[in-house]
Order: C-alpha cells, then structure tokens, then sequence
C-alpha cells in the first residue's frame, strides 16, 4: 500500500508570499518514493511558486521542506540539486550553439566532481572520468531516444525534441527526485504520447516524479496521484479519478456554471 512506501519528499506548512499576494498559503502534502505526482492548477494557482522552493530558487516566509528527512529550507539550488533533487523549466534551457550530445555532456560536466588541478595537469585519472562521462552521455541519449540526434544543434531540434533534451539535461545530475514544470507545454499529439513513455522508463530507472502541467490528457495518464491548487491552498489532493469529478477542482478550472450544469 502507499502509506507503507517511504516519504521522498515533505512539504509541511509552506507560505509564500510576494509582496502582498500569498502565492502559497500554508500548504502541506508529501510526495513518495516511487511516485509519480502531479500538481494542477489554474494559472498563479502556486503551483511553480512550490517548485521554486523545493528547488532553493525562492526562500518561503514560512514552513520546512524535507528531503529523506532532512531540510532543504535555506540551502542553495546547487547544493539541493547536489542531493538528489532536480528540476526543469517552464522555458526550454539548453546550452546555446552546442549539440545535443555535447547539451549532455556539459550537464554531466556540472554534476562530476573533477579536480581542477588534475584538469589542468591532464593526469590520467582525468582522462579516464571524460571517457566515462561521454559512455554516459551517449546512455542518456539512448535511454531518452534522441542519439540518431547527437551531432545536430540542440536549437535545431523540434520543439519536442527539445523538451527531451532538457530531460535527459536533467537526468545527466542523477536526480532521485525529477521536478517537471511544464513539460509537455508547446508539443503535439505523438510527442505528447512519446514523452509519456519517457516518464515510465525514468521511473522504471528509479526516479520519483513531481509534475506541473496544464496537460490534462497527460497529468490523468501518467499520475499515480494529483493535487489540485487554487489561489496557493490545496483543494483536492487523490486519485485521477476521484480529482477528475472532483466539485472543487470542476469549478477552479471551468467555472462555478459547469458544475450546476452537471449536478
């Protein structure tokens, strides 16, 4: 049973504020080891205002992140990603004017932890962990199914295309715990149903998945469970199912007429 699975991640009383507006008001939900859970929402419903916080990218007013049991709260986005905890943007962000093969490398590159001074020296230890990180590198675009792309231009892919792209970015840090914001936003049907492959086999390789996305084809698809924000509380947090004849979440998302039409 789920309530028998370890808690991954634990977010307990969190408030962000901005100014006067509380883009998140004092929320609370865990994510589990194993699972795939999605945060929906309207838009400014907080949704990418949580993401900042797990990921260090906003410091909250209020409340603890909890990682495997240990806080995150206070620590920099570099030292949570160095954790385990690893997160994409709503806006593609790939290396300009490099390929797709070398976008991944250079994501491996941020996450290895090379000495500079045998960098400089060119031992052959150095030499080994390049060779090994380009293995690596050619694993992840196998794995994402872009290699046939390797030696193109990350810019010059598809739109899709390159959304995998920042995926398999991501998956170059090793990530225990992948937060996806957005990532189907912009692609069309078939990519849609590629993408959703690509979540089962990065789960299938041991990642647990936070996902934010408007997509509900996808989010109903691919979510074990669903969260449903509106003006940064928690209005419904269950199944698919049970979120998709949800009163609460009918109403966030299509209007209070919708749900009187459908009682």
């Amino acid at each position: 049973m789920m309530s028998s699975v370890p808690i991954m991640l634990e977010i307990i009383e969190l408030s962000v504020r901005f100014g006067g507006l509380m883009a998140i008001d004092n929320i609370t939900f865990e994510v589990r080891d194993g699972e795939l859970l999605s945060l929906i929402g309207p838009n400014g419903a907080g949704k990418t205002s949580v993401f900042n916080a797990v990921t260090g990218y906003l410091r909250p007013q209020a409340g603890t992140i909890l990682y495997k049991g240990s806080r995150l709260s206070g620590l920099l986005p570099h030292a949570i990603a160095a954790r385990g905890v690893v997160r994409t943007f709503q806006k593609t962000s790939l290396f300009d004017g490099q390929t797709t093969f070398n976008n991944v490398l250079m994501g491996l590159h941020l996450s290895a932890r090379q000495r500079t001074l045998g960098i400089i020296l060119g031992l052959p230890s150095v030499k080994e962990d390049e060779r090994k990180l380009k293995d690596s590198a050619w694993d992840i675009l196998r794995f994402i199914g872009l290699e046939s792309r390797a030696h193109e231009l990350g810019s010059a892919l598809s739109y899709g295309e390159q959304r995998l792209l920042e995926v398999a970015i991501a998956l170059a840090a090793r990530p225990r715990l992948l937060l996806l914001d957005e990532p189907v936003s912009g692609m069309n049907p078939a990519e849609k149903v590629r993408f959703m492959r690509t979540l089962d086999k990065i789960r299938g390789a041991g990642a647990t998945i936070l996902l934010v996305e408007h997509d509900m084809r996808t989010v109903m698809g691919a979510s074990d469970r669903i969260i449903c924000l509106n003006h940064g509380r928690i209005i419904a947090d269950g199944a698919p199912g049970e979120i998709q004849s949800h009163p609460e979440v009918i109403r966030a998302y299509l209007g209070e007429r919708a749900v009187r039409a459908g009682s």
